[in-house]
């Protein structure tokens, strides 16, 4: 059952805000499980008006429902996702604007930015109940996009900012810019700007390097560029970067947001990328390296590996 959220709410009402991959039976229904516990500890649960009645099906709470805006989670002590990262990333553009913490549960396949298994409800919703969780916040990327000398477009992102192209057969042909010095043209299929958090997204396929979450930078990848200089390149937190799309091409591009949001990018187009104003806050539930991370969502080999030497070099580590 879902009732509309009350006007004004106790200052001490404990509220988590739950997002799903409603299209999936399986996220339905283990978010429809995690609102019945959470709800039978006495937090109240929020849902997005688009995904209410999917979960109302299977859940048994009485869940307040609001508008998908950039108030939804404000009130909230955390956003709480069932899905992959594609739905962990719908939560970030839920939970940034109130600076609300979020908690990926995953359903989906390498999830790199998910914190929990499904597997492990019953701890999670311990956790999320007893607030035994830290939390970290993301560099962010802004973009800006403009079009004869004027910004069109204003967007952000947590993993990554791509200029593609829009052609099968035509190169974009661009040029480059860092800290308002050009550094070269390319054609190519497309350039990626990356945060750190996003250096195991787009950024790992197109051949850029995987950086560690705590290092503050932002990545530049051109996409199958033919050019002798086309190398990842890792820059200053503080560097703008910037694309421009040459208004001598035969077609323009286009540009993508986390994969999620799309501006058309006529020829002549510019795209500013520069750090984010807003961070997006990640809930941990454990302290585990980065590297362990990386072991475990790629299944690296690490047979024979004897670390240190030490007594308890290993403990905790799971391989």
């Amino acid at each position: 059952m879902t009732r509309p959220p009350s006007s004004e709410p106790s200052d001490d009402r404990r509220r988590v805000l739950v997002v799903a991959h409603t299209g999936r039976d399986e996220a339905s229904k283990v978010a429809a499980a995690f609102c019945e516990h959470v709800e039978a500890a006495g937090l109240s649960v929020r849902l997005l008006a688009d995904e209410a009645p999917a979960l109302a099906g299977y859940a048994g709470c009485r869940a307040d429902v609001v508008p998908d805006a950039d108030t939804a989670a404000e009130g909230c002590e955390l956003v709480v996702v069932f899905g992959g990262d594609g739905t962990i990333l719908r939560g970030a553009e839920v939970a940034r604007p109130s600076r609300t913490p979020l908690l990926g549960v995953n359903l989906g396949h390498v999830g790199f930015l998910a914190e929990a298994d499904v597997d492990n409800l019953e701890s999670t919703v311990d956790r999320v109940v007893g607030r035994t969780y830290t939390v970290e916040e993301r560099l962010t990327v802004d973009v800006s996009v403009v079009v004869d000398g004027e910004v069109a477009t204003r967007d952000w992102a947590l993993n990554e900012a791509s200029v593609e192209k829009t052609a099968r057969e035509r190169m974009l042909e661009v040029v480059v810019e860092v800290d308002d010095r050009p550094l070269s043209r390319w054609g190519c299929d497309g350039v990626v700007c990356a945060t750190p958090t996003g250096s195991t997204a787009y950024n790992f396929s197109a051949g850029g390097p995987v950086v560690w979450p705590e290092v503050e930078a932002l990545l530049l990848v051109p996409i199958s560029a033919h050019a002798l200089f086309a190398r990842p390149l890792v820059v200053s937190p503080d560097s703008v970067l910037a694309i421009e799309v040459l208004a001598t091409g035969r077609g323009g591009g286009v540009l993508w947001c986390d994969g999620r949001r799309t501006v058309p990018l006529p020829p002549g187009a510019r795209v500013e990328v520069r750090r984010g104003t807003d961070p997006v806050r990640l809930a941990r539930l454990q302290p585990a390296p980065f590297t362990d991370r990386l072991v475990r969502k790629f299944d690296l080999p690490v047979n024979g590996w004897r670390g240190t030497g030490q007594p308890g070099a290993r403990a905790g580590r799971q391989y």
